[in-house]
């Protein structure tokens, strides 16, 4: 084990997913999606294992009781489970991120339920360690294998800091990949938001960050990953990891 700090995983699952619903026969809500024959929640409990984080806070909104329900019923880990309850998840998800807020302690390594990331990529976020009042965000600069470029949020990165963020812009050198290790930099200024204007998103912390030049990259290099947010998506998902043949850890 590691010597660093204990980080706490943080999952993002709160919203409606709704470009997924109906592409698993067994249920519509998009954290227990089966990919590959495991639920997309369970495989995102176990990345954040691989990244030893000591607790994984899971923030749900849309289906909370059933999806609850069914990790209490189900995991069979060893990683500690808390939940957040964002009631408000129709706003933007930088709400699901203030909503953990009171379960988090130190820094935090930040992910949605909805991403499929290699060993390789959680261990490189473990053993990072943001400065103090910043976060760090995994990118992928293998732009040209990227399976749905449009709808990737991409980035433009200078000497290893965001200088411009978002799915439109048109000059951009890698990928968001969904996995982020912060700091409370990160909350204080999506809570600042959300006080001047009644919501805010991740991307409104990210880049009020960035501008302050406290928004740091970490490259995972040949590490893969996939969004798996559409039926098209998990499809690859499924292609991807049937390839790699990574085995779900017990």
């Amino acid at each position: 084990m590691s010597e660093l700090p204990t980080k706490t995983g943080v999952v993002l699952a709160a919203g409606f997913g709704s470009r997924l619903a109906g592409a698993d026969t067994d249920t519509d809500l998009k954290p227990l999606t089966s990919v590959g024959g495991t639920p997309l929640i369970y495989r995102t409990i176990e990345s954040l294992k691989t990244a030893e984080c000591g607790k994984v806070v899971i923030v749900l909104g849309f289906g909370f009781d059933e999806i609850k329900k069914d990790i209490l019923d189900s995991y069979t880990g060893d990683v500690p489970i808390e939940f957040a309850h964002n009631k408000r998840y129709d706003l933007s998800n930088g709400i699901s991120v203030l909503a953990a807020e009171p379960f988090i302690e130190g820094d935090f390594i930040l992910t949605m339920a909805d991403h499929i990331l290699s060993d390789q990529m959680m261990e490189l976020a473990g053993a990072h360690q943001p400065d103090e009042g910043t976060a760090t965000l995994l990118v992928d600069y293998k732009v040209d294998e990227i399976f749905d470029m449009d709808d990737a949020t991409k980035v433009m990165v200078k000497e290893g800091r965001i200088k411009s963020i978002g799915k439109l812009i048109s000059e951009y050198n890698c990928i968001d990949t969904g996995v982020f290790v912060c700091t409370k930099g990160l909350l204080d200024e999506i809570k600042r938001v959300y006080e001047a204007s009644g919501d805010a998103s991740l991307s409104d912390g990210v880049q009020a960050l960035a501008e302050a030049g406290k928004m740091h990259t970490l490259d995972i290099g040949e590490a893969y990953w996939q969004d798996v947010d559409t039926p098209e998506m998990l499809a690859e998902a499924e292609k991807m990891l049937s390839e790699i043949n990574q085995p779900m850890k017990g």
